[in-house]
């Protein structure tokens, strides 16, 4: 009988990436509507609102040309300021560190333990999309490892649809640029 853990590995695409992240642990009576950081918030909520407007402009393309046209300018120009923002933020957020992600969670090393249970507010950029993701986790494991950190696993919690969805998103198209880059390495070395 497979372990859910196990489970979890059927059910989701992982990736490894580099990612800027700020991890602030929870209290039991913080209040979600209590984020820090204004500009993360914007950058968080442009990412989501494009992604929600995706299809309606598709499909405004399709009966008006022309406004569509201009409609997909106005998100290019959108677009650009997000990543104008997004490198404003990336260093209040540190430096990239490597993850393993999935739209359930995230791994990661940490110098701070934090024990199973522990909810944190994880504010996530990943560049060079200047994608920035502000989500809810609760620990779900918590290992020492040899060079005195951790390994801490926190699985997403209270994602909106539309999150999740950007995740999974993120995830696939990382995972096809890695197979792109895999094969065209394979067919430069023959």
């Amino acid at each position: 009988m497979p372990t859910p853990d196990e489970a979890e590995r059927r059910e989701y695409y992982r990736i490894e990436d580099r990612i800027a992240l700020e991890i602030t642990p929870l209290n039991a009576g913080d209040d979600p509507a209590d984020e820090g950081s204004p500009l993360f918030n914007l950058l968080s909520e442009l990412h989501l609102s494009e992604f929600e407007s995706q299809h309606l402009l598709r499909q405004l393309g399709d009966t008006h040309r022309a406004l569509g046209g201009f409609l997909k300018a106005q998100n290019k120009r959108i677009d650009l300021l997000s990543q104008v923002v997004a490198q404003m933020l990336m260093g209040s957020l540190g430096e990239p560190r490597p993850v393993v992600m999935s739209e359930a969670g995230l791994d990661f090393q940490h110098d701070t333990p934090y024990a199973p249970g522990t909810r944190l507010d994880l504010k996530m950029a990943f560049m060079p999309q200047a994608l920035g993701m502000m989500l809810r986790a609760r620990v779900v494991h918590c290992d020492p490892l040899a060079d005195g950190g951790f390994a801490i696993g926190v699985e997403f919690e209270g994602s909106t649809d539309a999150q999740r969805q950007l995740l999974a998103r993120y995830v696939l198209q990382k995972q096809a640029m890695e197979r792109r880059q895999a094969r065209d390495q394979a067919l430069d070395a023959v």
